[in-house]
């Protein structure tokens, strides 16, 4: 049986008065491979900010949860944005911006720091352009270098808010085969409003609509659809 790692428990959100979210529950165990679907302003990016603990709900908690179910009060998390904050006239290269995403990570020699990013690169198919300065790089190469940063930690769970966003069709199917390799080794909660592929992969389904109803699903087999 698979171990928890984020509780949530309770979960109500309001902004200015509405109601964005409420009285959600569900836990997300280790080797999950959640996909979060809805309708726009549903509250979908709100639940994942709620996860990554960069908002505070106004009712309820999310826990973190150890190795052996105690309460923890940080995990190593990779976060790939729905909107990109990075100003392409910022002088950083494609390297750099990948390498960033090892900033929290302790007692790593620098050889082992290069070692990782290179891998990374080659990973998200962006070792060609590592040296570019970001400006010069189209938005579905920025989108593999954001997403290169997300999973350089090796991250205990990995969550993506469209990640498919800009990218060319050819990178979209890479992408699927990189987050198919990427769910064997973390636990992952991906939003996205385009599922044909990521429902495949997934082993549970939320929709999200202020309330969230479950499905799950079995291996490579797309869940029954769910009424809201």
């Amino acid at each position: 049986m698979r171990s928890p790692i984020i509780d949530i428990r309770n979960v109500g959100f309001k902004r200015d008065g509405r109601v964005i979210l409420d009285n959600v529950n569900f836990t997300v165990n280790r080797g999950d491979f959640i996909a979060v679907t809805g309708p726009n302003g549903g509250g979908k990016t709100t639940l994942l900010r709620l996860m990554l603990k960069l908002l505070n709900p106004t009712a309820g908690s999310v826990v973190y949860m150890g190795d052996g179910g105690e309460p923890v009060s940080r995990l190593n998390v990779g976060y790939l944005p729905q909107k990109n904050l990075i100003d392409s006239r910022f002088p950083i290269t494609v390297k750099e911006v990948v390498a960033t995403g090892l900033l929290s990570v302790k007692g790593m020699c620098r050889e082992e720091k290069h070692r990782r990013v290179d891998e990374t690169l080659a990973e998200i198919q962006m070792l060609d352009r590592a040296d570019a300065p970001i400006g010069e790089i189209s938005g579905g190469q920025l989108q593999r270098t954001l997403l290169g940063r997300a999973i350089i930690s090796r991250p205990d769970v990995l969550m993506l808010d469209e990640p498919l966003s800009y990218l060319d069709r050819h990178f979209v199917d890479e992408t699927y085969d990189l987050l198919g390799r990427l769910s064997e080794r973390t636990t992952i909660v991906l939003v996205s409003h385009e599922m044909s592929g990521i429902s495949k992969m997934a082993t549970r389904h939320l929709i999200v609509d202020r309330e969230v109803k479950q499905c799950h699903s079995q291996s490579h087999i797309v869940p029954p659809p769910c009424e809201v």
